[in-house]
């Protein structure tokens, strides 16, 4: 079985042999419950890596495994593990001030010895840090025609998504998912196209809810073909062109556990894939209709929710077009992370905690909508400072998590 992580001790040759061999047969069965392996030649590069400095005067030595290790599997964050004694602390602090003055990331993690159970628990979140790290920089992207043309904020280039995020970045023509889609279209629809979410209809025809199957196997497909781990797809084209929408399909998809954006929107769907190698949740990606400065709430609305965030669902038209079908959920109340990264080399992020207060069913907004309550002041930093025309929600309280990855790893 694949170790969840390989932990490589490093010693100063100053130390007793003897000493330094006891002083790891401490800390190794500690490391190894947690499913970690001893490996002094660490060379799988999507393994995470955690550098057990056993004692002081090892500096340079480290530098120099670290370097030795990056040459055959390429840089990436650093994680130093030091304990409470033979100058172990010290030695971590100062190889990890050497290397942020060379502009690399990483952090020391402390546990004061075997049986420091809340050192260990950190140990056990940095390692989970590392591997979403490591997840997003395995993940393909693919991206279904142009981003849509009212995105002058969220066009971002490939490769500063494959070099500040690490996805690789798959261009797949419009033309070419809709010959996908034209060629599901003439097969007769399967049972279990017509209610995949167990759903109720409300007001839209059974050939626009076999329509939005044919799209989420179309979809299927394309993904498959091209080994995607995420998509987005400028779905606008698919209502001017095919007359039927993709909101059914990319909510089915989150819940698959492929991370799903629309409107071609590369800089959100980041931020999805973020969300869900860091917590391991779906998120939503919404517009922003309405912010109050006074109350600090914000009024979110889309029409592509996945259905396992809401409970009351209910299909309906398309809130521009009128035709396809759209989801239409009903949030339960708690407590909710709002984020958004962007910015030209997406190196910037917003995040903010608050509480869903309620869900509305406004007929001028996207089709599922909530109101999220955010601390005093948030709402008027959206309004300063925003990175772009959507936000994504997750349930629960994110912020500290977020910003602990945002810190250690984040682009920029």
């Amino acid at each position: 079985m694949k170790p969840a992580f390989r932990f490589v001790p490093i010693a100063s040759s100053l130390h007793d042999t003897r000493a330094i061999t006891a002083l790891q047969a401490e800390f190794s069965p500690a490391l190894e419950r947690m499913g970690g392996a001893c490996w002094e030649d660490p060379s799988d590069p999507w393994t995470p890596v955690i550098w057990f400095v056993l004692t002081g005067g090892t500096e340079q030595r480290l530098l120099d495994a670290m370097a030795d290790h990056e040459r055959r599997v390429g840089p990436g964050p650093v994680m130093l593990l030091a304990h409470g004694g033979q100058n172990s602390l010290p030695a971590a602090l100062e190889t990890l001030a050497r290397l942020q003055q060379e502009g690399r990331k990483g952090r020391v993690l402390f546990v004061s010895s075997p049986s420091d159970a809340e050192g260990f628990e950190r140990l056990a979140q940095g390692i989970h840090d590392l591997e979403a790290w490591r997840k997003m920089r395995q993940s393909r992207l693919g991206v279904i025609g142009r981003p849509s043309d009212w995105l002058v904020a969220s066009t971002v280039d490939p490769q500063v998504v494959r070099a500040g995020w690490g996805p690789t970045w798959v261009p797949i023509e419009m033309q070419q998912f809709f010959a996908v889609f034209d060629e599901a279209r003439r097969r007769p629809p399967t049972p279990s196209e017509p209610y995949p979410l167990g759903v109720s209809q409300g007001e839209v025809s059974h050939e626009a809810v076999r329509n939005a199957g044919r799209v989420a196997l179309a979809l299927e497909t394309v993904i498959k073909t091209h080994r995607l781990d995420a998509i987005t797809m400028r779905c606008f084209d698919l209502v001017m062109e095919r007359k039927t929408t993709a909101c059914h399909a990319l909510s089915r998809l989150n819940d698959a556990g492929i991370t799903a954006g629309c409107e071609g929107d590369v800089a959100s769907v980041v931020g999805m894939m973020w969300v869900r190698a860091l917590l391991d949740e779906p998120s939503w990606m919404a517009n922003p209709a309405a912010i109050d400065e006074y109350s600090s709430h914000v009024v979110l609305a889309h029409c592509t929710v996945p259905r396992s965030m809401v409970g009351d669902c209910t299909l309906r038209v398309h809130f521009e077009s009128g035709i396809g079908v759209a989801l239409a959920g009903r949030f339960a109340r708690g407590p909710v992370t709002l984020l958004r990264v962007g910015g030209r080399q997406l190196d910037k992020a917003w995040f903010e905690e608050g509480e869903l207060v309620a869900t509305s069913t406004e007929e001028g907004l996207c089709r599922t909508q909530a109101k999220v309550v955010l601390r005093e002041g948030a709402a008027t930093e959206l309004l300063l400072r925003p990175l772009g025309n959507h936000l994504l929600l997750v349930r629960g309280h994110h912020g500290a998590r977020l910003r602990s990855w945002w810190e250690q790893f984040g682009p920029g």
